[in-house]
């Protein structure tokens, strides 16, 4: 939950940089929310839809919103931070990943704490931080399930890292 409050503040980020920050700010944003959203596609919901009553019901409407929001990251990302409508584009991410978060922290986050104990919780919070370690840093629609973050994630996560780096060595965003 403490990451939900650290991806509104980097929406802000975004919002206020200044223009030739903007992309510097995006990336961070980008970055993330990809790796935020797999490590709870491989562990939190995994976890939920096996200890929650209705769980698989509550993940699947998580997932579906899940895709919908890397799908208008995606598009952002293609179209760049000078394309006219990124800024509509923006609020329209903004929007949907807020309400993501509302409605992760009340239908299962608040619900995994109701029925999980400390010690578990704990041990839930190490293993999101490891799979945030090799997750990918930009979005990967149709990845929205555990299995396919376990057999894609890896490969994409070093795709994407070497990406970044390649363009940094060139001078580019």
């Amino acid at each position: 939950m403490a990451q939900h409050g650290r991806i509104r503040d980097l929406f802000d980020e975004v919002e206020q940089a200044p223009p030739d920050k903007v992309g510097d700010a995006f990336d961070r944003l980008t970055r993330m929310l990809s790796v935020h959203e797999t490590a709870e596609e491989e562990i939190v919901h995994p976890y939920a839809r096996r200890k929650l009553d209705n769980g698989q019901g509550v993940v699947a409407d998580r997932l579906t919103e899940e895709n919908r929001a890397k799908r208008l990251l995606l598009d952002l990302h293609k179209s760049g931070v000078d394309h006219p409508r990124f800024w509509e584009g923006l609020a329209a991410l903004r929007t949907a990943v807020m309400a993501h978060a509302r409605s992760e922290e009340r239908y299962e986050f608040a619900r995994l704490r109701a029925h999980t104990s400390v010690v578990a919780r704990r041990a839930m919070a190490a293993a999101v931080r490891a799979a945030e370690t090799l997750a990918p840093v930009r979005p990967h629609p149709g990845t929205e399930s555990a299995t396919r973050n376990l057999v894609m994630g890896a490969p994409l996560a070093v795709m994407d890292r070497a990406r970044e780096v390649i363009r940094k060595a060139l001078g580019k965003r």
